[in-house]
């Protein structure tokens, strides 16, 4: 079996059934509890996990710790989703577990995120990680990342309105969700608000887990250094981080070399294309839309989204300050041209038609709406720099 047959069946494993850890509770126990070999940092939210575990990831690494990081979606590879201090999980690996899980009997058949997490966790056993962060993936009480058992803190960046159909259809019934994760006695740091918040606390107290709420006139979340990722925006994400890794006892070198040093590709990223200005970036909800629209003063919008996603809440805080819009599909399975005209199949000649409008009026273009779209730009950019863009 090759690696992109490996991934490519991993891909087509669909969830049977409702949501919950019973999955990836047999999956574990028969990989002999992989789980049970690292203490975790349990990154929820509707935005900023990723960049949260970015800032952990590198202070962990500044620390000199054996860590591991677990992370959704990858950009070019599935192999972006699971790092350790000896870099991305190797393709033989996969391959390995694939044919295993595949060889297997399963009562339930795990879906693809049950089985990418086992695979995770496998491998941080594997590597002798200590410490690992570990982003969930939809919600929190069933996620299946929620079957770890030694969780040391959990950050929940913030409440937001993305996947409410599968988490219960009301900010309220999200925040439960998400802070259904909470451990006993497990210190909690977060910056939620309004109603989000008033669940949070309530659950704070139900587990007895110490609440710290984003303050930033508050030492436990002042920033030792500036944070390396773009965007006002991620000012909050350092601090959460900043107070996490406080409250783990990690020194303050660590912590402000991991806010220096950290990497979040896909995230308001800039690359220079024929002249132009290109900014790439992940926001598929309405908050992170509208966090992404104050960055920038004007753009010429490429956009495209997936079903199920709030296209007309995200679009209500892109398009008033885009100057044209090109709509095209951000990947298989993508809503096509029912988003809009001008369309086009390609994310690439959508590129590069608002590059040509850009050149016009020297705006940069901003690519959006989709992890997904970014990867496939992403791909396409790369090679022209040869290394990282600038």
């Amino acid at each position: 079996m090759t690696y992109r047959e490996a991934t490519g069946w991993l891909f087509a494993q669909r969830r049977q059934g409702e949501r919950g850890l019973s999955r990836i509770r047999i999956l574990l126990e028969r990989l002999g509890h992989p789980e049970e070999a690292f203490q975790a940092v349990h990154v929820l939210g509707t935005n900023g996990k990723g960049s949260v575990v970015a800032y952990l990831e590198a202070a962990f690494r500044a620390a000199g710790l054996p860590y591991g990081a677990y992370t959704s979606p990858h950009l070019l590879d599935f192999r972006e989703r699971i790092r350790t201090h000896q870099g991305l999980i190797l393709e033989e690996e996969v391959v390995g577990f694939v044919a295993w899980a595949r060889g297997e009997a399963w009562p339930e058949p795990p879906g693809f995120f049950d089985l990418a997490t086992a695979l995770a966790f496998q491998h941080f056993q594997k590597r002798g990680v200590a410490f690992a962060a570990v982003e969930a993936g939809v919600g929190g009480e069933r996620d299946a990342t929620n079957i770890l058992p030694r969780v040391a803190l959990t950050v929940l960046t913030n409440v937001g309105e993305d996947h409410l159909e599968a988490l219960g259809g009301s900010l309220e019934a999200v925040a439960r969700e998400k802070a259904g994760a909470f451990r006993k006695g497990v210190p909690v740091v977060t910056g939620a608000r309004g109603v989000g918040l008033e669940v949070v606390r309530e659950m704070a107290r139900t587990r007895g887990s110490p609440l710290y709420l984003l303050d930033p006139l508050d030492p436990l979340f002042a920033l030792p250094a500036p944070p390396a990722l773009k965007g006002a925006f991620q000012e909050e994400n350092a601090r959460l981080a900043a107070a996490a890794l406080r409250l783990l006892g990690f020194p303050e070198e660590a912590i402000a070399q991991g806010l220096r040093e950290a990497r979040h590709p896909g995230r308001l990223e800039r690359f220079l294309l024929e002249g132009v200005e290109v900014y790439l970036d992940g926001a598929h909800n309405p908050p992170a839309a509208l966090a992404l629209s104050r960055e920038l003063s004007a753009y010429h919008l490429v956009f495209g989204a997936f079903p199920r996603k709030d296209v007309k809440g995200v679009l209500a805080h892109l398009l008033p300050k885009a100057r044209s819009v090109r709509y095209t599909r951000a990947g298989e399975g993508a809503l096509g041209r029912e988003l809009g005209e001008p369309f086009f199949e390609d994310p690439w000649e959508a590129l590069g038609e608002a590059v040509k409008a850009a050149q016009g009026d020297g705006v940069p273009v901003l690519a959006t709406g989709s992890l997904y779209l970014v990867g496939a730009l992403r791909g396409r950019l790369l090679p022209r720099f040869g290394q990282d863009p600038p």
